[in-house]
């Protein structure tokens, strides 16, 4: 099984970047693990924000595969502590699917067509937050969920 973060727009080089590749290579000492970005849709400052994430959604549909289990990271979805989103990871895992994939959505959040072919939403916070940072809140999350299965002492209660 590999783990990937699908999100869309590169991320922005510099510290945040330097921290997100951090994260993604101590997550691979685990699992295989993989980042791919789309790219941002031209225009989108002219286009309507629903029409823009039916476009973006589109765009991410194209990189999944029938036998995913898609989890869309979005504020309206379900909030976890720590060890609860390490749970709920190795059931996601332990489904059997070829990939799990966490989707990160654009600045307008994630287009219908993605909602309903994902398996769950899972909220980092209630709060809204750059896509750009949740990359790096969710490599973090990733990363620790995987020490706390593993038994690794990075996370502390």
């Amino acid at each position: 099984m590999k783990l990937v973060l699908l999100a869309v727009g590169p991320t922005d080089k510099g510290a945040l970047s330097d921290l997100v590749a951090d994260f993604s290579q101590r997550i691979s000492r685990y699992i295989p693990f993989e980042i791919k970005c789309i790219p941002d849709i031209r225009n989108r400052g002219q286009a309507d924000p629903q029409a823009l994430k039916q476009k973006e959604a589109e765009q991410l549909l194209k990189h999944l595969d029938e036998r995913d289990m898609i989890l869309l990271l979005d504020e309206t979805g379900k909030t976890f502590t720590s060890r609860q989103f390490a749970a709920y990871l190795q059931k996601c895992m332990n489904a059997g699917p070829k990939r799990v994939v966490l989707v990160i959505g654009g600045a307008y959040g994630i287009g219908e067509p993605l909602r309903q072919r994902a398996a769950g939403s899972v909220s980092l916070s209630k709060m809204t937050f750059n896509h750009q940072v949740v990359r790096l809140m969710a490599v973090e999350q990733l990363y620790r969920g995987l020490s706390i299965l593993r038994g690794d002492p990075y996370h502390n209660d």
